[in-house]
């Protein structure tokens, strides 16, 4: 009768079609790009998920992302052990005073603005989906994307995939950037060409990257790893034991309530509602 998944599991449709009894598929977390929601749509099922079980613990980590590919921290951690002393060779930037640019600003991009504030940052934001007066709310100004990305210290992804997003930062995009500027992306894979950012960090068109998400994960083989000026982690935005303790409570409440003939309130498909 319900189905629930996390980030990996994949939903197809192949799947969903041989799920007689389903009603409700619950995604334990935000993205639902695992979940062929239109597939789920067109058989009646609703697709609901955790919209803010992870909202801190993502804001938080790419906060961390920025301190830590502006200061160099892997690689001075990684010296320490080798039993190097690289104190004139990492010398590296504050984040106070500098532009913050938000690639979409939702829930996640709005907490990451209030903690930016507090490092005394500017936020600028493109979201054609976000309403001037969220915007206003969140303490973010809109601007289009070319303007973000020519002025902005500080990229931050917190834009969904879609196909509307799946490679919209790629060699014109770098092009355009501060070649003293950082990319972070604790969203989703895909939506930064990997090639091209390989090519700008490698060409030292911007200064650096840190990446939680990639196009294919787990990451295998990627060039990305043989720079120094970019930071990983292994998909972590939501891995934190008060994050995932919201998002395995939060999907459950959902689910039941579709079960229990109670409109849920995050359905990814409220057409599917009946």
């Amino acid at each position: 009768d319900a189905l629930v998944v996390r980030s990996r599991t994949k939903a197809t449709k192949e799947v969903i079609d041989k799920a007689v009894k389903l009603k409700v598929i619950g995604r334990a977390g935000i993205g639902v790009d695992n979940i062929d929601v239109k597939a789920a749509t067109a058989r009646g099922i609703v697709v609901v998920n955790a919209p803010r079980s992870s909202t801190t613990s993502v804001a938080e980590l790419a906060i961390g992302h920025m301190i830590s590919i502006a200061r160099s921290l892997p690689r001075a951690d990684r010296g320490i052990r080798e039993g190097k002393w690289e104190k004139k060779q990492l010398k590296g930037a504050e984040l106070y005073g500098k532009t913050l640019g938000f690639v979409g600003s939702g829930r996640i991009g709005s907490e990451v603005a209030v903690r930016a504030k507090a490092f005394g940052m500017k936020t600028i934001a493109y979201d054609p989906y976000l309403p001037a007066d969220a915007a206003q709310k969140a303490g973010v100004e809109l601007c289009n994307l070319d303007r973000l990305l020519k002025e902005s210290d500080f990229v931050t992804i917190h834009a969904m995939l879609t196909d509307e997003t799946r490679g919209m930062i790629g060699v014109a995009e770098f092009a355009k950037m501060k070649p003293t500027a950082y990319i972070v992306n604790c969203a989703r894979g895909g939506i930064i060409d990997e090639t091209a950012l390989y090519n700008a960090l490698k060409d030292k068109k911007i200064a650096g990257a840190a990446l939680d998400v990639f196009a294919k994960e787990p990451v295998v083989d990627s060039p990305l790893v043989k720079l120094d000026n970019i930071v990983f982690t292994p998909h972590i935005g939501a891995s934190t034991k008060e994050g995932q303790e919201r998002a395995g409570v939060q999907v459950a409440e959902q689910v039941l309530k579709a079960l229990r003939k109670t409109k849920p309130d995050s359905m990814m498909n409220p057409e599917a509602w009946k």
